[in-house]
C-alpha cells in the first residue's frame, strides 16, 4: 500500500526529536504500548492531544471484562463475544483477547492499578449485558477508567517516558520506500516545544481513541475527533467496519437540543438489577431477549428507540430506586454526583435515558500484532479494527482490547528493532509538499457535521437518509476543494479546522459504508433492511482513500479478516 500523498495543509516542522517509537494517545492501549517498548529499551515518546491523563480511559465507569472469576473460563468469554459480535469477529483475534486478557489485568494491577474486592479479599467481579457471568473487574464503584489511567499515568512518569502533550498530530511521515518514519504534530502552546513540529522515528503506534464527536450527542471526549482514522487514511491505510457505531443504549438524557458530550449511566447500573421502563413503569425489555436489560447493547438501544416510537417520546428511564442511598453512594458515586448535578436523584426517582454515540467497533484494519497495511504504522484500542468486537462490542472488552493488542504490538517493535539492530537509523522522511493537498474545513463545519450525521446515520438508517446525508457531507466536501482549486485558498489552518477537516474525512467514510450494507446486523440498523442478511452481507466492507480523495470501497470475500500487506509478506 503506497501513501496518498495527501496531507493536512499545515506549516512545515519547525522542529524535530527522534525515537524508536512514538505513541500517539494517552489511553489504556497508548500508555501501556509505551511502558512495554520503553521495557524492551526503546525509545520512545508519547504524543497526546491535551493532558496525559484526558483520554477516553479516564471516562470508562463500567470495567474491564476478563475471565478472572471461578468456574469462569475465556472459552466462555470468548462465546459472549462472538455473539455480541454478530457473526462478523474474527475468531482468532477474540481467542487472544480472551487467553492472553487475564494474565494481562495482572500485569496492569501489578503497574499499579488498584480494583474493587469482595469482603474474602479476592476482586469484586459484576455483569454486564451480553455476559453470562460475573466477570468484569472495577474500581471505585463506577471510576474504572479514572483509577487505569492514573496507574498508567504514574508509571509512564516515573519511568521517565518523555511525553509531548497539548499535541494534535497532523499527519504520518514516511519514507521514500513508503515506510513509516514518523509524525508531524502540531503543540498547542504549553511545553518545551511550540507550533508544528515533528517526531522522526521508524515505528508510530496509533492509540488516538474514537471519534464520537462526529455525532451531536455522544459519550466521547471532545478530543474524540477521528484524527487516528484519517491520519491513518491519508497515509494509504485501510479501514475496516467503520459502519458499527455503537449507541450506548442508557445515556443521561438532558433534552433533544443537548450537544457534546453526554454523561454515561454505566451498565453496570442494570448488572446490579437496575430496570428499563417506560413512563408507565413498564419493563419492556422482558420477552424481548433471554437476558431482558443485559442483552447486548444494540438489543437494548433497539429495545429503547422502538418503545419511544411506540409512544412519541424522547427517551425512557432506568429505576434503580430499589439500590437505596447507600449503594448509590458506595458503588456509582460517579454516576450518582452526574445525575444529581443535572437536577436527578437516582434514589427517589427513576433517571431518564437515551441512546448516544459511545464506541467505534470498526477502524483501522490491523492484523493480530496491531500491524496496518502501511509498514511500520500500528494502530490498538478504539481507533483499531482488530476484528474483536465485529458487528457490535461486547460491554467492557474495549480496555481489555487496548491493554492485550497494546502489548503485542510492543512486542512486535521490539522484536522488529532486534531483527534490524538497535542502531539502525531513523527513516528519512520524504519532503513535505510546498502545496497543501488537503483543504481545510471552517472551524464551523464541525457543528453541520454533526447535525448531519445524527439526522441521518444515528441510530437508525435508511437508504434515504443515508443518501441525505452523503449528499450533504460531499457538498461541504466539494465547497472546501473548490475553493482550493479555484483560488488557492482555504481555511487557515489550526486546531479548530484540522478537527473539522478530520471529522468530515471519518464521516464520509462511516456514510460510504452504511449505505452499502443493505442489512441490520449489530449496532448497525436499516430501517429499510430489517434483517439480518448472512447471504449477502456476511463479510467485512474496507475503505481507503484514493490520491484524488476520493473513496475506494470493497468488501471481503468471507467474514475472514484479509491479512495486511506486512503479515502476507512473511508468509
Amino acid at each position: 500500500m503506497t501513501s496518498t500523498g495527501i496531507r493536512l495543509h499545515a506549516p512545515a516542522p519547525g522542529w524535530s526529536i527522534s525515537a524508536d517509537v512514538v505513541v500517539v494517545g494517552s489511553g489504556v492501549a497508548g500508555l501501556t504500548a509505551a511502558l512495554r517498548c520503553e521495557a524492551a529499551g526503546l525509545t520512545t515518546v508519547v504524543v497526546t492531544k491535551a493532558r496525559l491523563d484526558d483520554g477516553s480511559t479516564r471516562w470508562a465507569q463500567g470495567g474491564i471484562a476478563a475471565a478472572l472469576g471461578e468456574g469462569d473460563t475465556p472459552e466462555q468469554h470468548l462465546d459472549d463475544t462472538l455473539v455480541a459480535g454478530a457473526g462478523l469477529c474474527d475468531e482468532e483475534a477474540v481467542r487472544i483477547l480472551v487467553t492472553e486478557g487475564p494474565d494481562a489485568v495482572r500485569r496492569l494491577i501489578e503497574t499499579g492499578a488498584h480494583f474493587d474486592e469482595s469482603s474474602e479479599g479476592g476482586l469484586e467481579l459484576t455483569r454486564e449485558g451480553g455476559h453470562h457471568r460475573r466477570r468484569i473487574a472495577h474500581a471505585g464503584g463506577d471510576a474504572t477508567g479514572a483509577e487505569i489511567s492514573r496507574a498508567l499515568v504514574e508509571a509512564v512518569r516515573a519511568r521517565g517516558v518523555r511525553t509531548v502533550e497539548n499535541a494534535l498530530v497532523l499527519d504520518l511521515l514516511t519514507d521514500a520506500d513508503g515506510r513509516t518514519a514518523g509524525v508531524t504534530l502540531h503543540v498547542m502552546g504549553e511545553g518545551q516545544h511550540d507550533g508544528v513540529g515533528a517526531v522522526h522515528a521508524p515505528a508510530v503506534v496509533l492509540a488516538t481513541g474514537g471519534m464520537g464527536q462526529v455525532f451531536s450527542a455522544t459519550t466521547n471526549p471532545s478530543v474524540s475527533t477521528g484524527d487516528g482514522v484519517a491520519l491513518a487514511l491519508r497515509a494509504g491505510a485501510e479501514v475496516s467496519d467503520l459502519e458499527f457505531v455503537q449507541f450506548h443504549p442508557t445515556v443521561l438524557f438532558l433534552g433533544s437540543d443537548a450537544e457534546g458530550q453526554q454523561p454515561l449511566v454505566s451498565e453496570a447500573v442494570r448488572g446490579e438489577g437496575a430496570h428499563l421502563v417506560d413512563a408507565d413503569g413498564v419493563r419492556f425489555m422482558l420477552g424481548q431477549h433471554e437476558l431482558a436489560e443485559l442483552a447486548p447493547r444494540d438489543i437494548v438501544a433497539k429495545g429503547i428507540m422502538r418503545r419511544m416510537q411506540e409512544q412519541d417520546t424522547e427517551h425512557m428511564f432506568l429505576d434503580a430506586r430499589h439500590f437505596g442511598a447507600e449503594m448509590w453512594e458506595h458503588r456509582f458515586p460517579t454516576i450518582l454526583a452526574a445525575c444529581r448535578a443535572n437536577g436527578i436523584d437516582p434514589v427517589t426517582e427513576p433517571v431518564p435515558v437515551a441512546p448516544a454515540a459511545h464506541y467505534a467497533s470498526g477502524g483501522v484494519r490491523t492484523d493480530s500484532h496491531g500491524r496496518t497495511t502501511v509498514p511500520g504504522l500500528y494502530a490498538c484500542g478504539e481507533v483499531a479494527c482488530t476484528g474483536v468486537h465485529g458487528a457490535n462490542r461486547l460491554a467492557s472488552n474495549s480496555l481489555l482490547e487496548g491493554l492485550v493488542y497494546a502489548e503485542r504490538i510492543a512486542a512486535d517493535i521490539a522484536d522488529s528493532r532486534a531483527a534490524d539492530g538497535l542502531d539502525a537509523r531513523v527513516p528519512a522522511p520524504v519532503e513535505h509538499p510546498e502545496r497543501p493537498a488537503h483543504p481545510l474545513l471552517g472551524a464551523e463545519a464541525r457543528f453541520a457535521i454533526q447535525r448531519i450525521m445524527t439526522d441521518g446515520a444515528g441510530v437508525l438508517r435508511s437508504a434515504e437518509s443515508l443518501e441525505k446525508a452523503a449528499d450533504q457531507l460531499q457538498r461541504l466536501h466539494a465547497e472546501a476543494r473548490d475553493a482550493l482549486d479555484e483560488n488557492g485558498k482555504t481555511a487557515e489552518p489550526g486546531v479548530d479546522t484540522w478537527e473539522a477537516t478530520n471529522l468530515l474525512c471519518v464521516a464520509r467514510v462511516l456514510v460510504a459504508a452504511a449505505r452499502l450494507r443493505e442489512e441490520t446486523r449489530g449496532c448497525h440498523w436499516r430501517e429499510d433492511h430489517a434483517e439480518r442478511d448472512d447471504t449477502n452481507w456476511h463479510r467485512h466492507i474496507v475503505v481507503r482513500l484514493n490520491p484524488d480523495r476520493t473513496l475506494a470501497v470493497h468488501t471481503t470475500d468471507t467474514a475472514d479478516f484479509p491479512p495486511t500487506r506486512q503479515h502476507q509478506q512473511e508468509q
